[in-house]
């Protein structure tokens, strides 16, 4: 593959998600109707576009240069997905723990509050939604590793 081709493709995706953004500044500036609402739901669909061909492009074989790389290539894309999967299930989890903790956190101080001797209790409340990120912690290494 062409370096200048690996140099250009992140360049013109990273445009690509970005001209939503830069219209509407530009609209903004001339005084024109912004609505900025159109502008985020343009930059959403115009990344999951570009993400989506930028995945379904390397699995067409669009970039394989020749039959002898074509075996390089699928151990490549299946370290790719086994990289994703991993970034998937550690960022779900640590989302999962955030919401965990941020409704329970403060139930854990008010209950605090009320009665000193029920520390213990809400502790292991909140420690328990800190848990699901460990977990999904634990998942991604059995998949980089396993």
């Amino acid at each position: 593959m062409n370096i200048a081709l690996i140099i250009v493709l992140p360049l013109i995706a990273v445009a690509l998600i970005m001209t939503p953004i830069f219209a509407a500044i530009l609209r903004k500036r001339s005084g024109k109707t912004f609505h900025p609402k159109r502008a985020v739901a343009a930059n959403i669909a115009s990344f999951f576009g570009v993400m989506l061909t930028m995945t379904i492009l390397p699995l067409t074989g669009a970039f394989a240069a020749a039959p002898e790389t074509a075996q390089a290539a699928a151990e490549a894309g299946v370290d790719g997905m086994k990289y994703l999967a991993a970034a998937i299930s550690t960022g779900l989890g640590s989302i999962a723990a955030g919401i965990a903790v941020g409704s329970g956190a403060p139930a854990a101080i008010g209950a605090i509050s009320e009665n000193e001797k029920s520390f213990s209790k809400a502790l292991i409340f909140v420690a328990l939604g800190e848990g699901v990120a460990i977990y999904g912690l634990l998942i991604s290494i059995l998949i980089m590793f396993g």
